[in-house]
């Protein structure tokens, strides 16, 4: 779990009106669900909305062991002593902050009851432990985001859930703003930028490969930022991008010759 109040406004290109729709969602008290594949910019999103409206942002990494009381928090014993620890979502709720809950598909199924109460007219946090009942003031705002490409059967949002939320889906950007993106955020001339995200095209609209996604606008930045800091594109390429997308040696070959088609 990590809080943090950003002082500076991260970089962020917005692709449609989602910084409009996420201002008036906080304006209004009303959660908002983000919809995409991984590594496009959903927690850059957040981040930067968090920073423009001037909030503290509470993130958390949902995964499979994560629980309600993980959120909501538990009695800790300190100095000798048991005393009630508040959880993120408590805390965000207390301060008036955002909670964003990161791949929320992920997290136990009694994570859902406790959000259901904030994701309505009530807007309140019961904590059974301390009987206390918290009601979320105009200020708190809760974000969700999962990824629908990886939803199965066992880990998929009820519709009595999906619907509490407002929604926007979010995808890769198209080779102009991604391009400007990655050259931002790690420092690569854009003309040394550009090879990099037509590679990308390239590997998100290849079929009968076995990748499970495609190349992320972040592994972009991960090749770029070691391009600038003067390592071969092939080496950089091979470590941020062919090895993170698969383990298969044949299809790890396949990448490698479609990399020696994109740079000749």
């Amino acid at each position: 779990m990590n809080v943090a109040t950003l002082p500076t406004l991260p970089f962020y290109r917005e692709t449609g009106r989602e910084c409009t729709l996420f201002e008036t969602a906080h304006d209004n008290g009303l959660p908002l669900l983000l919809k995409g594949p991984t590594g496009c910019g959903k927690t850059r999103f957040v981040e930067h909305m968090a920073a423009k409206l001037g909030k503290p942002l509470f993130t958390v990494a949902c995964h499979d062991d994560l629980s309600a009381a993980d959120l909501i928090g538990r009695y800790l014993l300190k100095g000798g002593e048991t005393v009630w620890v508040d959880g993120p979502l408590t805390r965000a709720v207390r301060t008036g902050g955002i909670c964003y809950l990161d791949e929320v598909v992920e997290a136990r199924k009694d994570v859902t009851v406790v959000l259901h109460p904030l994701t309505d007219t009530r807007r309140t946090l019961m904590i059974d432990r301390t009987g206390e009942e918290l009601v979320a003031p105009k200020a708190f705002m809760l974000v969700a985001s999962y990824n629908p490409g990886y939803q199965n059967v066992l880990k998929r949002l009820k519709p009595s859930t999906r619907q509490r939320f407002l929604s926007v889906s979010f995808d890769f950007p198209d080779a102009q703003i991604e391009t400007a993106v990655v050259a931002s955020e790690s420092g690569l001339d854009p003309k040394r930028v550009a090879p990099l995200v037509r590679l990308a095209g390239q590997i998100r609209n290849l079929s009968g490969m076995d990748l499970e996604e495609g190349v992320s606008t972040r592994l972009l930045i991960y090749a770029a930022t070691l391009m600038v800091n003067g390592m071969g594109v092939d080496q950089a390429l091979e470590a941020a991008v062919i090895e993170p997308l698969t383990d298969e040696p044949d299809v790890q070959q396949s990448l490698r010759d479609l990399v020696s088609v994109v740079y000749g």
